[in-house]
């Protein structure tokens, strides 16, 4: 009878392994068809779909009819010591134009290419097709045939994990960390990569892995990528350096053999055979050098400079034109940062009494002809600003768990920088700071502001880089003297200046945080408390609070539009409300001077005007 049961019972624990691995099996079976179902497509969209269809013929803000050929010269302000901006050394002081927005991206490129006329929308460029689930949880890459280095080497799966990797180890903030996320690597085919995630909970993530510089695995040593490094990276871009003179000039040449010159997201762009870029020590010698012919372009972003750009002789004659650029989004967000590093200015108090100081009617008005705007959050005038509006009910909900982290007048949306009377001397301003500064524990003792306890004096130095910084901190500092603080001004070159902001050497600077209508994973290099002791990174300010840490995460996970600008709105109300920065100004829009050598498309896209698809004006 026993061996009759176990008979049985034999039976049955086969019979139930059988259904075990079949359901196992149907389950791998269920997983890998839902993965087959997801479509390829020529293009992903942080939220929503593609504004373009798959046939588009070029990109709205490019003139297909872009003649070939010429010499764009372009000057900067400032100095390189490297060729390796994904890097963790010289990451401030690598040269420009290899892989960015404005000025091209002529050496390193990635497998797909972000449209810069839709908030986040990516479109096929390495990569020929992409795809990924609902859950974001993977993302899917098949690779251009056609895609191939500078040097002639075809594309392959293995450098595009090989340059993932490579930066996940060795390469700075943010990418080495947005890379990091990646737990598996696979294979899916000859030319083409699965990169899978723990989960879909950073909705951004997928986005900006397809975004990652993607470099030749045969030329690229990975132990040594960290360095600075004048050696140039082999790229797939439609430019090589042809001369590389340090912290001085770089110079571009066009491949003729430039893979995707002809491909729709091509065309219209790359349209000089040379870019070179100079590079100046301060603002006034890039002015001349523009001014005698030496570049072909200049941004402005001192009004003074900006009206009287035009007292040449070339413009009067017609040789230089005046140009403004319409942008579609928010202004970035320029201000005095504070380093909460140091000791006195760990109490935000004193952070919102300094602000109070600034006069931004009397410096408008008496510095710059009235002709700037004064910037109040993160991101002004658009639908993901703070500013005006109360926090709604999803916003309160993200902030629950941080009580008084958010100021009333913020929450309510009544907040406004400090108004002063435009005498530059406002009494009942600096009465109000004065108190913000005796509750922080601070006296004035015979003219001087010291602290109660060990009686020593409010004393710091902001730094600057050039003239229209130090008129500004010049100004401050007036006021701040009526308070009895001590505040110098101190004036540095362009590489001191990006060595002690690298090194977080300073007491307080001029600084910009770049704006967009898709802020996201960028967020944790500017303002994460992982980042605030981790040199060259973003995090100026060295902010370590656990509302922005959760907020970043929120804004990033969010799967609709309307948990996204909630984010975004409790993130720019947390950030207003902890007097990082004291917010200055911007301009109304982009101004741009150019000799009529060169050209632009009549479209001026949604992120502002940008050199790379500019062209070489027809002679006469």
């Amino acid at each position: 009878m026993n061996n009759f049961r176990s008979y049985v019972n034999g039976i049955h624990n086969f019979a139930m392994g059988l259904v075990v691995v079949s359901s196992l099996t149907t389950l791998a079976y269920s997983t890998a068809l839902a993965q087959d179902t997801v479509p390829w497509s020529h293009g992903i969209a942080m939220h929503g779909e593609p504004a373009l269809p798959a046939d588009y013929p070029y990109l709205p803000y490019a003139n297909p009819e872009a003649p070939k050929g010429g010499r764009l010269s372009l000057g900067v302000q400032g100095t390189f010591d490297s060729l390796n901006s994904f890097a963790l050394q010289g990451a401030w002081t690598s040269a420009r134009g290899m892989k960015e927005r404005q000025m091209g991206s002529y050496i390193l490129e990635s497998l797909l290419l972000r449209s810069n006329d839709e908030p986040f929308t990516l479109y096929a460029h390495l990569a020929e097709a992409v795809r990924m689930p609902d859950e974001r949880n993977w993302i899917e890459f098949r690779l251009n045939p056609a895609a191939k280095f500078s040097n002639g080497d075809p594309l392959t799966v293995e450098d595009v994990i090989f340059s993932l990797q490579t930066v996940r180890d060795h390469g700075r903030p943010p990418y080495a960390g947005w890379y990091g996320k990646i737990v598996e690597f696979e294979k899916t085919g000859e030319r083409s990569v699965k990169l899978h995630f723990a989960d879909g909970n950073d909705r951004e993530l997928p986005l900006l892995i397809a975004l990652a510089p993607i470099f030749n695995s045969q030329t690229t040593n990975a132990d040594t990528f960290g360095n600075t490094t004048l050696t140039p990276l082999v790229g797939t871009g439609p430019y090589t350096f042809t001369d590389i003179n340090p912290g001085r000039r770089t110079t571009y040449t066009r491949r003729d053999d430039y893979w995707a010159k002809d491909m729709p997201q091509k065309i219209g762009f790359d349209n000089f055979n040379e870019v070179t870029v100079d590079y100046f020590r301060d603002y006034n010698a890039l002015q001349e050098a523009f001014r005698k012919g030496d570049t072909e372009a200049l941004i402005y972003s001192n009004p003074n400079l900006w009206e009287s750009a035009g007292n040449f002789p070339a413009f009067e004659e017609g040789k230089v034109v005046k140009d403004v650029f319409e942008r579609g989004t928010p202004p970035n967000m320029t201000g005095i940062a504070f380093n909460t590093r140091r000791d006195m200015f760990a109490d935000k108090r004193v952070r919102q009494a300094l602000g109070m100081l600034l006069d931004f009617d009397w410096i408008n008005r008496t510095l710059f002809n009235g002709l700037y705007q004064r910037t109040d959050g993160y991101w002004d005038k658009s639908i993901l600003s703070s500013i005006g509006r109360p926090a709604n009910d999803l916003e309160k909900k993200l902030l629950e768990p941080f009580p008084n982290v958010v100021t009333d007048d913020v929450l309510t949306g009544t907040w406004r920088p400090s108004e002063a009377d435009g005498s530059g001397r406002d009494r009942k301003v600096m009465r109000d700071a004065l108190n913000l500064f005796q509750q922080a524990g601070y006296n004035l003792d015979q003219g001087k502001l010291v602290h109660a306890e060990t009686g020593e004096p409010f004393a710091f130095e902001i730094l600057v880089r050039e003239q229209g910084e130090e008129k500004v901190a010049l100004a401050l500092q007036r006021t701040a003297k009526m308070l009895g603080i001590e505040l110098e001004v101190r004036y540095v070159d362009a590489a001191q200046f990006e060595e002690r902001r690298a090194s977080f050497e300073f007491d307080a600077l001029f600084n910009t945080w770049f704006a967009s209508l898709s802020p996201g994973g960028e967020q944790y290099a500017r303002w994460s408390s992982e980042a605030a002791d981790v040199r060259n990174s973003r995090n100026i300010v060295g902010a370590k609070e656990p509302a922005i840490d959760a907020l970043i995460n929120a804004m990033v996970a969010a799967r609709s539009q309307e948990e996204f600008v909630a984010a975004v709105r409790a993130f720019d109300r947390v950030l207003i409300s902890g007097f990082y920065a004291i917010p200055l100004y911007h301009a109304p829009a982009e101004w741009v001077a150019r000799w009529t050598e060169v050209e632009h498309p009549a479209k001026t896209p949604l992120y502002g005007m940008q050199y790379d698809n500019w062209w070489d004006a027809p002679k006469e």
